[in-house]
């Protein structure tokens, strides 16, 4: 057989938790064709690899990329950090399926502007395939944005015709490909659906053999409470669960986070559950008056208002015009702002878990983003497990992959096998490290030497070649 690229001489890391093997890699066509020695064998192309590490292109589980993998469709971002699949619709806002008429609502407003949201979800699923991203994307549909395409207003319960007319938009995206329903309930326009509310969407969602994620109703004081709830309401749907960013926010919850694994780990014994992680002690999000204290740094990102205010602290700002902080992030809003608000050893117990996967949650909108949106995924291979000895590699390239590809019901990705598709990621670990930091927040990571898309070099010497991403539909009912 001749390949159209061989990988050589690389330290495989093949997804599935197993110790790195040397092997040359065949890749004929999407798919990987043979892993071996294959040096009796020709290729169009021979990628050099000795003394680096191949792994299965990364899958970020936790994604707000919906408009970017439209209007920036190279993605440097993600391929720049060795991404090839990103999950999207996340926190209960998606793309699709609503039609904006003015402003656009918080929180989906991280998202974009009013035409950067499609009517429906094939209208969304047409333009991804249109603008051939550089990475694959996979769509979950997003509570809040149902909710905006039936409501009048967000401070009420839904009605039951307006949940009936939710469940069939979002029957009808599940039948177009998209892979479940994501929830946001933290947040204002979503905080007054009642339990009930969600446990009729994702019946929709369990017919279809969908997945069910969730930004839970409470990460603070009430976090125990808002796991007993995203329990009970995939239980109900007969749907697998992944809590978005577990984590313990401000000050008086933290070290909660032994009794939260505690939690997950007996759901789990009972039903399909995980969560995900980004590996930062800081959150990103929307500006709001009740996320505000004096007790971490926030920092302004953006605000429509005062543009002039981003990358500055809320409290330097609160001082320079006389106000408290509350005031302040009032006369900001809408805004943006990142949160100093984890613990670090919270994080590290989350983040080594066997039942977390990696998410990024970046925000590409965002003028000055957190930093998780370049460098989530090399620092989870540079800082925490060579340098901090967390997990091994073969567990933090699981964590990355497979794991994801099993959750999310990506077919045929998340490792390194005959006949899966050729997404690959080759780096160097002595040198991979995350280069971007809250000073500067859009610095590529390095140690990213290749990376492969559905048998397509997509990013070789530092740069975006070749885009062959496209839409993972859901395969099912």
């Amino acid at each position: 057989m001749t390949f159209d690229v061989i990988i050589r001489r690389a330290q495989v890391v093949d997804g599935t938790g197993r110790e790195p093997f040397v092997a040359d890699v065949g890749v004929k066509g999407e798919r990987i064709a043979a892993i071996g020695d294959l040096d009796a064998t020709q290729a169009a192309r021979v990628v050099e690899a000795a003394g680096r590490y191949l792994s299965p292109g990364f899958i970020d589980v936790h994604t707000h990329d919906d408009s970017c993998a439209i209007r920036q469709p190279e993605m440097r971002p993600k391929i720049s950090q060795g991404i090839t699949t990103v999950i999207v619709g996340n926190c209960g806002i998606s793309a699709s399926p609503v039609k904006i008429d003015g402003e656009v609502p918080d929180p989906m407003n991280l998202l974009g502007e009013a035409d950067d949201f499609f009517d429906t979800f094939g209208d969304f699923a047409s333009a991804v395939d249109a603008a051939m991203p550089a990475v694959n994307v996979a769509a979950l549909i997003g509570h809040t944005t149902l909710r905006a395409g039936v409501m009048d207003r967000f401070d009420r319960p839904a009605s039951e015709v307006e949940i009936e007319a939710m469940r069939e938009t979002l029957r009808a995206a599940l039948r177009a490909g998209a892979i479940g329903l994501s929830t946001g309930l933290a947040y204002t326009n979503a905080r007054q659906a009642p339990m009930r509310e969600v446990k009729a969407l994702v019946e929709v969602v369990g017919e279809a053999d969908g997945i069910y994620t969730t930004h839970m109703r409470n990460e603070r004081e009430a976090l125990f409470e808002a796991m007993d709830e995203a329990f009970e309401t995939a239980r109900h749907g007969q749907v697998p669960l992944v809590i978005s960013h577990l984590k313990c926010a401000d000050i008086d919850n933290w070290g909660k986070s032994e009794h939260a694994i505690e939690k997950l780990e007996q759901a789990a014994q009972r039903q399909p559950c995980h969560c995900d992680c980004y590996p930062y002690a800081a959150c990103s999000t929307t500006l709001d008056l009740w996320r505000v204290s004096d007790q971490f740094d926030i920092l302004v990102t953006w605000s429509k208002p005062h543009p002039e205010q981003g990358r500055r602290l809320l409290s330097a700002i609160a001082e320079e015009w006389g106000v408290d902080l509350t005031e302040a992030a009032r006369r900001l809003m809408p805004a943006g702002a990142i949160y100093h608000n984890m613990d670090e050893r919270d994080v590290r117990r989350v983040l080594a878990h066997p039942l977390t996967m990696i998410g990024s949650d970046g925000l590409p909108s965002d003028p000055n983003p957190h930093p998780r949106l370049w460098g989530s995924f090399p620092r989870v291979i540079g800082h925490y497990c060579r340098d901090e000895g967390l997990f091994s590699l073969p567990e933090a390239i699981r964590k990355m992959t497979s794991m994801s590809a099993a959750r999310f019901g990506l077919t045929d990705r998340g490792e390194i096998r005959e006949g899966a598709f050729a997404d690959l990621t080759l780096f160097d670990f002595d040198t991979i490290r995350d280069g971007a930091s809250f000073v500067e927040p859009t610095t590529p990571a390095v140690g990213i030497d290749w990376v492969m898309v559905n048998g397509n070099e997509t990013w070789v010497d530092g740069d975006v070649r070749r885009r062959a991403g496209r839409l993972l539909r859901r395969e099912g009912p």
